[in-house]
Formats: structure tokens, sequence, C-alpha cells
């Protein structure tokens, strides 16, 4: 990113020179009571806010796990707070009075008195001022309150707004010397949540408020994300999004002059994306998320040099210099591709450049097959040749791969290598082999051969295949290590073995007797190959009943015991053959359900988008045939458009780029219109024979898609 040195210097505008600056650009503009335009108050003799340094050399992804539930770190006493008795209702009279009588001074009153310190902050919003309210499980805010406040913000005069910034600003300027009080805590927690933040004048002020958020220790952040996991969806939606704003902004500022130049706001990004990073770790300790994962993307990012961010991220790590790399769930799965692509492009290169120095070193006459990985095989033993091949080469998986099938020519451009990857995926990856039954190493490294080389294919495995291949990212250097094993819930085993998950469900529920009723132990039983092996969960779970106190744990053993112990040795073989052709610090990035899109496409279908995208040979998109078939497919239920889909381009999902990136083209067949559309899976390419109506062409169409397998397809 140009001209951003991040975490270079520790320079900042002041406040007094941002206010004095805005102000003339704001004078005159607008009526002092109009609640429309926001207008920074003009505060003389304002000093810097005290130096504080931003340590962004955080963990790859916050931790939290590792903190107590209540923290032992010394706390300094609370100060006692202001006497405040106005409730929510008092307050919602006081501004319909204003609205109706236009006096406004009582609303004034309390916005200018409430947010001019910390401790008036919590003297108005704290439930009971004569509790601490210390505990990570209740902030003691009184969160109607602060709503009701905020949303009556914005719509009132222009004095009243300036009064609450003026507030923020004596607040935010007070000398901070030793630990935080939570009543600070609560502060800072109640300030983020300011609607007038959303306004880019405000920035400045936005931003040493989230500078010091981010400076604050790891435990007192502890507190925060507990805290913030309780807010309502709608308002953590906002946070979010208004914080990602600020950075695209920063980054893409609409109107450059109205920041203080990059070089000396350095900080500003770090400082929002490390707080962003607080709600995304309070996002995931819930189940189900408060919102999606995706909602943490920033797309502005799509369009800085990624590859750099990359670079840094892996010379630097999470040092002082700042990275988007080290807090991957502000990146888009879009974004990471490319730099999976480009750092696997940039491998493919490395690798072929050393065999042909190899080969030159031993004077050797270089050819250009050493610069590929040069699959050979025959469609009669696809299978048994294709798997040979991978353990063969395997010093050569990590260069382009190229496929020739025997006694046919043609050159590989793409095609040959999608339409192998698509015969063999549908015979190995069948469901009729099961999830687990892999025994080796060749079918992971298929896996991660697609990956490598950007090829989506037809497969599904149950998300916790995808959470095993990250477990670790990065192929432990130490082979004793255990890899594959990660926290699996019954929720995991839900999608693989049903019955079974309900079965231990209804256990979990049971309001009888466990023990009587059941009369299980902690040993389980397990068919291998026809014989009925039996298994202790725990030492001595033959001796062990399970009971309504223990069967929680129960549970918990036997779905690790199913989905990590019992299929180690498989697993782990799938998970060394993906990450033999896969390997890359561009994995750390990545969680599972990205993994999975990475793998086997998004399921999210917009057939508008591929309506726009798609490439005409022999037709004009404005044929009537063409007409007749958009009208048609936009028209199909769901099903049918995977069907489509599924029939033109060999799978029913999108690759992560999009409908676009499927490149799909509709040729004109010259063919019988008694003929069905025929596909040509490996170039997403379908001939359309030219219907003379629309019924004749939606009946044709649902033949072909409907019966696909073995039929039509080329």
């Amino acid at each position: 990113m140009k001209g951003l040195e991040r975490g270079a210097k520790n320079q900042f505008s002041t406040f007094s020179n941002f206010i004095t600056t805005i102000n003339q650009k704001k004078e005159g503009i607008g009526n002092r009571n109009s609640p429309t335009q926001l207008v920074i108050p003009n505060i003389k003799n304002v000093r810097d806010l005290p130096p504080i340094c931003l340590d962004v050399r955080q963990k790859q992804r916050i931790s939290i796990d590792t903190l107590p539930q209540e923290l032992k770190a010394p706390v300094p006493p609370e100060p006692s707070l202001p006497i405040r008795t106005k409730t929510v209702k008092d307050f919602q009279d006081d501004v319909e009075k204003a609205k109706s009588s236009g006096d406004w001074k009582a609303v004034h009153d309390f916005y200018s008195t409430t947010f001019d310190s910390f401790l008036e902050i919590n003297a108005a919003f704290k439930k009971d001022t004569n509790s601490p309210f210390n505990t990570i499980e209740d902030s003691g805010i009184n969160a109607k309150f602060v709503n009701v406040v905020y949303d009556a913000l914005l719509n009132t005069p222009q004095d009243v707004q300036k009064s609450v910034l003026k507030g923020i600003i004596n607040g935010l300027l007070q000398e901070w010397k030793g630990p935080r009080t939570k009543d600070d805590l609560r502060a800072y927690c109640i300030l983020l949540q300011n609607p007038q933040f959303s306004n880019t004048s405000t920035y400045v002020i936005y931003a040493h408020l989230l500078r010091q958020i981010a400076a604050l220790t790891e435990a007192d952040h502890h507190f925060l994300v507990h805290w913030s996991k309780k807010i309502s969806q709608r308002r953590f939606k906002q946070l979010v999004d208004r914080l990602l704003q600020f950075i695209s902004l920063r980054l893409f500022p609409a109107k450059p002059e109205e920041f203080p130049p990059m070089v000396k706001c350095t900080w500003w990004i770090p400082s929002a994306t490390k707080v962003l990073a607080l709600f995304n770790a309070a996002n995931s300790l819930i189940s189900p998320s408060v919102i999606s994962y995706t909602d943490f993307y920033n797309s502005t990012l799509d369009h800085i040099d990624l590859m750099e961010e990359y670079h840094n991220w892996q010379c630097y790590g999470n040092s002082h210099r700042f990275s988007f790399c080290q807090y991957p769930f502000i990146i888009s799965i879009a974004a990471k591709k490319v730099i999976i692509q480009r750092d696997s492009e940039q491998q493919m290169i490395s690798i072929a450049r050393q065999s042909l120095v190899d080969k030159v070193s031993r004077r050797q006459k270089p050819d250009m097959n050493m610069l590929f990985l040069n699959v050979k095989v025959r469609r009669t033993h696809l299978v048994s040749d294709s798997l040979d091949e991978l353990a063969r080469k395997k010093a050569d998986l990590k260069k382009k791969l190229k496929v020739t099938f025997v006694g046919e020519a043609g050159l590989d451009m793409g095609g040959l290598t999608k339409e192998w990857f698509l015969l063999l995926i549908r015979q190995i990856f069948h469901p009729d082999y099961g999830m687990f039954t892999y025994h080796k190493d060749s079918h992971g490294a298929l896996m991660g051969l697609a990956v490598y080389n950007s090829i989506t294919l037809d497969i599904r495995f149950p998300p916790c295949c995808y959470k095993k291949l990250l477990s670790p990212p990065i192929v432990p250097c130490d082979h004793n290590t255990l890899v594959g094993i990660c926290d699996v819930t019954l929720d995991d085993l839900f999608q693989i073995m049903p019955e079974l998950a309900h079965g231990l469900s209804e256990l979990l529920s049971y309001e009888g007797n466990v023990e009587e009723d059941f009369y299980s132990t902690f040993q389980v039983f397990q068919e291998e190959f026809g014989v009925i092996k039996s298994y202790n969960l725990k030492p001595n779970g033959d001796k062990i009943p399970v009971t309504n106190q223990n069967r929680k744990e129960y549970v918990q053993l036997y779905v690790d015991f199913l989905l990590n112990k019992s299929i180690y040795k498989q697993f782990a073989a799938f998970y060394y053959g993906f990450h033999s052709v896969c390997a890359s610090y561009a994995l750390l990035l990545l969680r599972p359900e990205e993994v999975e899109i990475l793998v086997c496409g998004s399921p999210e279908l917009d057939m508008s988008a591929l309506q726009r995208s798609t490439q005409y040979e022999g037709y004009q998109k404005t044929d009537l045939t063409i007409r007749y078939f958009w009208d048609v497919v936009l028209g199909f239920s769901l099903d049918l458009q995977k069907k489509l889909l599924h029939f033109a381009t060999g799978s029913d999902r999108v690759p992560v780029g999009g409908m676009a990136d499927l490149n799909f083209k509709i040729s004109k067949s010259e063919t019988s219109t008694n003929w069905l559309p025929v596909a040509h899976t490996c170039f997403n390419q379908l001939c359309l024979p030219p219907y003379k109506n629309k019924k004749e062409l939606k009946q044709k169409l649902i033949i072909g898609i409907s019966n696909a397998e073995g039929f039509g397809l080329e």
C-alpha cells in the first residue's frame, strides 16, 4: 500500500489544529438548530492526547481462551460516581417536549453533562451505580438507555451534537496513569456505539478513541470482548460496518483534504483493525455467531497490493510492522484466493527454475516437460493410472499440472486438466466410498492439486473435514506432532452420522435416570472389517457407568473418538497428501469454511450475474433463442438452476470469483432442433440448437439437464 508507512512513526495531528481547520471549512454552513449538518465544536487550547504506543504484535487470531474467567490483575479502586436519576422515560419526555416547544435546553444539558467525562457516562448509563459490575458476564450497562439516547442524538440541534463531541474529547484527553477501571471500560464500550462516528468529519476523534481502546491490556480486551457479544445483532453489525467504513475511507478517501496526511496518522488503520478484531473475537464466542464471518470482510482491500501485504507479513510476522494478514478475518475470500493463486504461481516458477538449474548443472539437455507435473493416463484405467502417477511424481507436485490422455492428440490448455479432475473425482470421491476410507495420501494430494491449480471440484465433504485439514494449517516439523485433530461437536457428527448424533442428543436431554434406563458405560463398539471391537473412551471406561452427571463428558468423548481418534491414520495420510501440494503460509489466512469454498465453490447462485457475463458463439445476446433461454433459466427453481450449472460446468457450485469466473459460453449448435442441448464441461460451454419457441426450448433443456449423468456430456 503506497504511502501508508504503517507503524513506522508515532506522529498524529493535534485536536486543536484539526478542529480549527474543520471550523474554517464549516463556518456559516447550516442553521444552528438544524440536525442535518454536523459541525465540530471550536475548542481552544486543546492539548494533544498523551502518546500511546500501539502494539500490533498480536497472535494470529486474538486469543480469548487463554485468559481465566475472572482476571486477577490489580484493579484500581472505582471513584465514586455522581448521582444521576434520569430514566429512559424522563429522557424521552424531555425530547418530545423539546420537539414540540423548540426549547432544547433540558436535552442539551443532559447530553453535555452525560458525555463530559467517563465518570458522568457511567453515572448516566450504569444499571446500578453502587454495584461494581466487574465480571465478564455483565457489563452493568443499561443498554436500552444507551440505545434511546443515541437513537435521538442525530435528530437534535447542532449545538447538542457539538456538546457531545466536546465532552468525548475532554474524556479522551484525561491523563491516563496505571490500569483502567471497569468504569473506564464501560465508557469505552458506550462511546464506540456513538452514531456520530459514521460521519467522516468526526474521524479524528474516532481515531483517537480507537487508539486508546486498541492500546488497552489483553485483560481489558478480554472484558470488552465478552461484553460486546451481548450487543444486539443490528447494533453489533452497525459497529462492525462503521469500523470497516473508517478503514476503507482512510485507504481511499473521497475527499483527501478531510483527513490529516497519511504520514501523520499511520496508526489509524492498525488501531481500527485491532478494535475490529475484538468484535470478531466476540462474534466467534457465540454459536450461532451474532453475524456471519463474511460481514467482517472489507472488499476495499481487494484493490490494494495484496502480495505486498502478504510478503510483509511473511517477512516481519506479527512484529511492529502492520499487515492486514495479521487480521485475516478482514480479508475477503476473493482476495485470499488471489493471494493463494499468486503464491502458488510463484512456487511453480521457483520449482521449475530449480529443476532447470539442476539439469544444466548436470550438463544435461533441458526440455519443456521438466517444467511441469506431467500426468499421462489411460481413460480405461483412469483411477489406477492417476494415483500411480501422483505417487511416482511426488517431487513434481508443486509444478504446473499438465494432463495427457494416452492415444489422444491435443495440448492441455486447461480443458484436459479440468476433464481429468471431473472424471477422477466422480470415481474416487463417490459417496459410496464413504467419507474417511482413504488409505493413500494420493487422495489428499489430488484435492491439494485442485486448490493449487485453481480447479473447483464437484465434491462434498462435511465441514469438520476442513477444520481437520487446518489442524494445524502448517505441517509441523516434528513428525510426532498429531495432525488432523480438532475440536469437534455434536453438530459436526450430525453432518456425517445423523442417526447416531440424534440418539446422543436424546441422551443429553433425557429427563429420567440415565444410568438405570440406558445401562451404558464409557466403552463403545465399532465394526472393523466384519469384526466388532471395543474401545474405552477413558481409562477403565468399561467400568464407568454413564450417568446424568457425566453424560456430557461421555457424548464429547464419543464424538471425539468417532471424528478424531478412530480415523486418525486414514485422515493423517489425507492431511499430509493435501499439504504436500498446498503447503503455504497462505493457509494461515483461511477459515475452514473458506477452504471448502476454495475446494468446491460457493452454493450461492446468481443466474442474472451469469447472464451478464456469458459469452456467445454463433449467437447474439439479442437473438430470440437466447432471449427464450434466459427467460426460461431465470424462471427455473433453484434445483433446476443447479442442474443446469452442473450440466454445463460439471459442478453446481460457483467459483470464488463469482459467475464471471466461469467464463460460461453458449454456442450455436447446427444440429436438428429435435436434439437436446449438449455441454462441453471442460470449457463450461453449452451447445444450444436454435429452438423455434420458448416451450420447446424449456422442454428440451429440462430433459437434458435432468438426465445429465452419462448423457449429453462431452
